[in-house]
């Protein structure tokens, strides 16, 4: 692979930034279509990165560092660099954002039509795919950490777009403190690994930290070091991808215009934390206990997604918390590769539902855009009967559903059986967690379907389904949505980056499409028309159906803690310090002080004889002294 198409890569939407950022005036006609070509050409040469890196590559699924520039030399530590590593995990990432971001950056020519800042839209975008990318193909740790946070940047300036809004303003200001919180943790985890391991380099940490032994290591609380720093490193994954007990930032992030949804909040952003434990996960297999409270983890936040969106009325929160519940099940798969043989099980389905759900997810979100610019809203009760009215937009949010659904044999039924099958042999209630889960996911997304394309009759006058810039990618997602299922599943790559060959287990197939099939029944019965059925169920399961409702009561429970214990406990005691010690010192020296220059002010009366006086005292005393001495 050619160096300039690397840096290319990375430097095209570093352009469409600059140029959003600095044009003006004179990109806001042009920057919508100079932003869309620019992030088009960094996906051709993705493509041709990955077909490089697959099938033309002298040692296949071989880590490759395509350039590497030493920027610190911290003696010990070792030297930090900037560099363009090729893995096959950063490679699929490649492709997964420039694609996405792509289709995003077409859809928003037509979304974003007459918007008056719509070239600083297109810079934000810009700068978030720059970010995204430089993160994915990160050689050193401390690459990851800059676009870490550059992602985290560029995600607050996307969610809080619409500035007018007070709820924009909000929601971007939750995202941003939230990971920046968990991103503190990150940052003491990955100091832990790269002093430990002597190293900065990604591949030199890997290397060292996964064939030591955890008994070597110093000890704190029972848990060596190493085991210490991959927790706090899977603390800062768990903010950016809305993992329990992190999420409650993403259902509010649903505030920036729809296309971002689709670009950050369903394909790039929200699986960073997943990248970042598979980038590390040979590390993470020397911690079996660790890596098991990571899959509890995964399985407990997909449950409690996916009943909170059982009960949700707004379109785009419905999505949010659908990939909040797709995200741990991708934790989950992580956390039940355990030894190696599983591991080639669990690390594959993983990053295999990562690649499918990308597609299927980003259609929706853009399905869920096409709609509320028809019907100028996001509520499901002024929706009903469009599929007559959007009937592109009809086959292709169906399209999507079927998919993350895992009926047979669209994308995410192969990605979903992979995923059940390797915790069926690992974590057996993992996979009765995720096997409920797979019943609820279908459930509520043919709610929403049903909700939205059927239902009552439509009450208003739906707008038409936009230009062209907003139909192909539409038609583009959904074929990937059927199709990429088919690409990646008899070839894979498991986590020593070797190809794995998946099978296909008709005995675990059976169970999560039957409940899939399931949930699709009910959601047909309960909405397909207007019946009073699933009002009266909600009467009668008034508790839960209360606290799903109010997504248990989890944001009550950070503001509690927030303004109660932190803000008025916290701030209470805080202030008595201030006034009683800090301001008392303050004051305690300035009356000292005048004290002083009270007693002292008689030296200064102005009187000759007085001072001759002390003159001539002072003599004498100091020559007694001498004399003595």
């Amino acid at each position: 692979m050619n160096i300039p198409v690397a840096i290319l890569i990375l430097c095209l939407p570093l352009l469409s930034f600059v140029l959003g950022g600095l044009g003006g005036a004179f990109f806001k006609r042009m920057q919508p279509w100079v932003g869309s070509l620019l992030v088009l050409a960094a996906a051709v040469m993705s493509y041709q990165t990955a077909y490089y890196y697959f099938f033309e590559h002298s040692s296949p699924y071989e880590n490759e560092v395509i350039w590497s520039y030493s920027w610190l030399d911290l003696g010990k530590l070792g030297i930090i660099t900037i560099g363009f590593e090729l893995t096959p995990l950063s490679t699929m990432m490649l492709v997964v954002v420039t694609t996405v971001s792509s289709l995003v950056h077409c859809y928003s020519i037509g979304y974003m039509k007459g918007d008056e800042r719509v070239h600083k839209y297109y810079a934000f975008l810009g700068l978030f795919t720059f970010s995204m990318l430089g993160l994915v193909v990160a050689d050193s740790i401390f690459q990851v950490y800059i676009f870490w946070e550059l992602v985290g940047v560029s995600s607050f300036l996307l969610i809080g777009y619409f500035t007018q809004r007070v709820q924009a303003r909000a929601a971007a200001l939750k995202a941003f403190v939230v990971t920046r919180f968990a991103d503190f943790f990150f940052l003491i985890g990955i100091l832990i690994l790269s002093s430990t391991a002597g190293s900065f380099n990604i591949d030199q940490i890997v290397a060292s930290l996964s064939s030591r032994s955890s008994s070597s290591d110093l000890m704190f609380l029972g848990f060596s070091t190493v085991s210490i720093g991959l927790a706090l490193v899977f603390i800062g994954g768990a903010g950016k991808s809305a993992l329990f007990p992190l999420h409650i930032w993403l259902p509010d992030a649903m505030e920036g215009p729809t296309p971002v949804s689709a670009l950050i909040h369903a394909a790039t952003m929200v699986v960073a934390g997943v990248f970042l434990v598979a980038r590390f996960f040979p590390i993470y297999q020397t911690s079996p206990e660790l890596l098991e409270g990571i899959g509890y983890i995964g399985a407990i936040t997909s449950l409690i997604a996916a009943l909170i969106a059982c009960t949700q009325t707004d379109i785009k929160r419905i999505l949010a918390y659908s990939t909040m519940s797709q995200i741990g099940y991708m934790i989950a798969a992580l956390g039940v590769a355990g030894t190696s043989l599983e591991a080639n099980h669990g690390y594959t389905a993983s990053l295999f539902h990562l690649f499918t759900h990308a597609f299927f997810k980003a259609l929706l979100f853009l399905c869920a855009g096409t709609v509320i610019h028809a019907v100028h809203s996001n509520e499901v009760k002024d929706m009903g009967g469009l599929r007559k009215e959007l009937p592109l937009t009809h086959l292709s949010f169906l399209i999507g559903c079927l998919a993350i659904s895992g009926v047979p044999f669209l994308s995410g039924f192969f990605s979903k059986e992979m995923i059940l099958s390797a915790a069926y042999e690992h974590l057996i209630p993992v996979y009765y967690i995720e096997l409920a889960v797979s019943g609820l996911t279908a459930f509520y997304m043919f709610r929403l379907y049903f909700l939205i394309f059927w239902n009552q009759p439509f009450k208003g006058h739906a707008h038409d389904e936009g230009s062209w810039a907003m139909k192909l990618p539409l038609v583009l997602l959904s074929i990937a949505a059927i199709g990429s299922g088919y690409i990646v599943f008899s070839n894979y790559v498991t986590a020593d980056g070797k190809p794995f060959e998946e099978h296909l287990s008709l005995l675990m197939s059976v169970p999560p499409v039957l409940i899939g099939l399931g949930g699709i029944v009910m959601a047909w019965y309960l909405y397909k028309n207007v019946n009073g059925v699933a009002d009266l169920l909600a009467q009668r399961w008034g508790f839960l159906y209360r606290w799903a409702y109010h997504k248990f009561y989890i944001d009550e429970c950070y503001r509690f803690f927030t303004r109660v214990l932190i803000f008025t406990g916290a701030a209470k005691l805080l202030n008595w310090i201030d006034t009683n010690f800090i301001d008392g010192l303050v004051l305690q020296a300035g009356e000292s002080t005048e004290q002083t220059a009270e007693r002292i002010k008689k030296f200064q009366s102005g009187r000759l004889q007085q001072y001759a006086f002390w003159l001539v005292g002072g003599v004498v005393i100091l020559l007694a002294v001498l004399f003595f001495l």
